[in-house]
């Protein structure tokens, strides 16, 4: 919106603008939009990750208390593992085996029983990121 104002300077008047125009204003929230949007795509992107991780730290806790059971247990083999067994083992006082969702929030199955433990969805192991190594979904590079 324009105002227009006049000032005299000697004997000639000129206007002088005040405000912004249309296209300033539509070029200012073409920017805030271009903002919001990238904000929104970083943040749902984040929360990904941050479950990933999250499922990675509860896979390394079930791979420490394999460790340990292990080393109380050296003639034992993965395959003899209980829920009962390892639970006694799991660090941070944890009162039971740990349970994730996928992406989809479809229920993940722990599977315990292969070193280093794996979620599943299904019969296939369930690792979104596509890397057995990079700590998310997975107990990374141990």
């Amino acid at each position: 919106m324009y105002q227009v104002t006049h000032t005299t300077t000697g004997n000639v008047s000129t206007p002088k603008q005040r405000g912004f125009s249309l296209i300033e204003v539509t070029l200012v929230i073409g920017i805030m939009l271009t903002i919001a949007s990238i904000v929104t795509y970083s943040v749902g992107t984040l929360n990904e990750w941050k479950k990933g991780r999250t499922v990675s730290e509860d896979l390394k806790a079930v791979y420490v208390a394999q460790k340990s059971y292990l080393a109380d247990h050296p003639t034992s083999l993965a395959s003899d593992f209980t829920e009962a067994k390892l639970v006694k083992y799991l660090p941070g006082n944890l009162t039971g085996m740990p349970t994730a969702e996928s992406l989809d929030d479809e229920e993940l199955t722990l599977s315990y029983k292969v070193i280093p433990p794996v979620f599943k969805l299904g019969s296939s192991t369930y690792d979104p990121s596509g890397s057995t190594s990079d700590g998310l979904w997975d107990v990374g590079g141990l």
